[in-house]
């Protein structure tokens, strides 16, 4: 059976999968190829890139499988709900309106825009339930036969947070809050409160958290009294054409975008994040009663709340815990994909996801045809990982092109921008110089995963980036680029058999230096998507402060 799946919803993050007979064999977001970030735009460019590499065509698929319910079934809930008040209505109106779904009704829900795309297809169009589709991506990729599987994002289609019970490749609902009381929607008002984008910059507000204190009240927003938790959305929202008029009353003026950060946004972050990560305590801790289960597994984009979860995975709660790389709606055609395997009683394939690098690859010919339409001076280098080891030694920064292109939102090795974690200005090199963001964003330390434990006090198993963990106190002076204001780090642990070439690098760091770890984020300029072709790799390349590219087995310095 060869199925596709696909995000598609007008909101965020569109992407595309394909799996034949329960494997995955490629997935990309829409965003790396249109260069348009979180391009919430019908995903013709990753489809075709997934009928490419699969060698197929459009006629040959079995089931093609959109990640949301029936947009029928969205438009007659939503309109429920606004009769009956349930919504606060500015976000409705926003996020839910007539426009949009008079859209997803005329376009079958991207069914018809499939049909127009690549034509009429034997294939049959299937919608699976939002948090379905999350739950099934988390749960068949994380190896666990039994597991509690905890869903958290802004919304589904009604649903906010869900608990499922997952056994023997099947799904069970557990239990499920409805959209507006959403931990995603809380974040993403006070995202867009403290001057940042919403359904974006998140991590952002993470990031900032650590600079701030205790003493920010947000129960007039939230309450984490009421277990798990009760987002008091009609506060977050607008009244009348007073955007954030009940923020602003408690907490002081919304913050002018590009603006200075004062103490004031600091502890507003700092609140924001503690809530969030006791409301995800209090989810998982139900989570485990409820399926008498301490095998847990995450999914939706609140999951990607690294801090959170390093908290969660350190609380002694779970037994093995999972998260899916792509946790956000990206991932959600993974769900998609493998929803067919549910009918007549059937189960999901089982398999541990063991990388993120399911996107596409260009050999070294397309690479030296794009270094010579440029015109470039260039070195091929016999050794790649050696070559950026040495350089990375002497403090240069590098761009880091090689093999298949990550799917979900973090860098791990194969389209990053790589540095020495020894030098205690080299964050705000990058920052400033090379990603041309703020000066408070931390970066990611890359280990080899059998020295990670050296390094870290909780050392585990972290292949996607995607939980954080205290660096040891004698530790930090020694890896300052990359441990975070509170003595945290987000590691990524690298093994020799999952990629041969960056663990090489890593070792050759080690060898020269003492430290086998590297700085590692994402390859992309501020307010871009990482890269995607060699063009894009040398395009970012020139136009930022990095000192040298190894693309490929080439070598381009400035």
């Amino acid at each position: 059976m060869l199925t596709l799946g696909i995000n598609y919803s007008q909101m965020h993050d569109s992407s595309a999968c394909i799996v034949r007979d329960g494997e995955l064999l490629f997935a990309v977001a829409e965003e790396r190829i249109s260069r348009l970030k979180h391009d919430a735009g019908f995903p013709r460019n990753a489809i075709q890139a997934c009928l490419d590499f699969a060698g197929v065509r459009a006629e040959q698929l079995d089931e093609v499988c959109f990640g949301w319910q029936a947009p029928g079934a969205l438009f007659r809930h939503d309109l429920k709900c606004l009769a009956t008040a349930e919504y606060p209505i500015t976000y409705a109106g926003l996020r839910n309106g007539t426009v949009y779904f008079l859209s997803m009704l005329s376009q079958g829900g991207g069914a018809k825009l499939f049909e127009r795309e690549f034509g009429k297809v034997k294939a049959r169009m299937r919608f699976v339930d939002h948090h379905l589709a999350h739950a099934i991506s988390a749960y068949a990729f994380s190896g666990f036969d039994e597991s509690a599987v905890v869903v958290m994002d802004g919304r589904g289609a009604w649903e906010a947070t869900t608990i499922w019970r997952g056994r023997d490749g099947r799904l069970n609902p557990v239990l499920m809050i409805p959209f507006p009381d959403s931990m995603g929607y809380f974040y993403s008002e006070f995202t867009e409160f403290l001057g940042f984008h919403r359904n974006s910059d998140e991590w952002k507000v993470m990031g900032l958290a650590p600079y701030g204190r205790p003493g920010v009240d947000l129960s007039a927003f939230i309450d984490l009294n009421v277990l798990p938790y009760r987002v008091h959305s009609r506060q977050l929202a607008a009244n009348g054409a007073t955007p954030f008029a009940s923020m602003t009353a408690r907490l002081g003026p919304a913050r002018v975008p590009e603006s200075d950060i004062d103490d004031r946004c600091k502890n507003i972050a700092y609140a924001v994040q503690d809530a969030c990560e006791t409301a995800m305590m209090h989810v998982v801790k139900m989570a485990i009663e409820k399926t008498g289960c301490r095998n847990v597994c995450l999914a939706g984009g609140v999951a990607l709340n690294s801090k959170a979860n390093g908290k969660i995975l350190a609380s002694g709660l779970v037994d093995q815990f999972f998260v899916q790389p792509a946790a956000s709606d990206d991932g959600v055609a993974l769900g998609a994909a493998l929803a067919p395997y549910l009918d007549n009683n059937g189960r999901v394939p089982i398999a541990a996801m063991r990388h993120g690098y399911w996107g596409p690859c260009f050999d070294d010919g397309a690479i030296e045809s794009a270094l010579k339409t440029y015109k470039l001076r260039y070195a091929r280098v016999p050794d790649p990982a050696s070559a950026a080891a040495e350089l990375l030694a002497k403090g240069k920064i590098l761009g880091w092109f090689q093999g298949r292109m990550e799917f979900g939102p973090r860098a791990l090795g194969s389209r990053s921008i790589l540095a020495d974690p020894r030098d205690p200005e080299m964050n705000a090199k990058v920052n400033n110089a090379v990603k041309f963001r703020e000066w408070w964003r931390p970066f990611a330390p890359s280990f080899k995963k059998d020295v990670a434990g050296e390094y870290l006090e909780s050392a585990t198993d972290s292949p996607f980036m995607i939980v954080t963990a205290q660096v040891r106190p004698e530790k930090r002076s020694v890896i300052p680029a990359v441990t975070h204001v509170d003595g945290s780090a987000r590691p990524q642990t690298v093994e020799k058999e999952i990629n041969p070439l960056y663990w090489r690098l890593i070792d050759e760091f080690g060898k020269r230096t003492g430290v086998p770890v590297v700085m590692n984020t994402s390859f992309n300029l501020r307010g871009e998507a990482i890269v995607h072709t060699p063009t894009d790799a040398v395009r970012t390349f020139f136009s930022s402060g990095m000192d040298a590219l190894v693309i490929g087995s080439f070598l381009v310095e400035k």
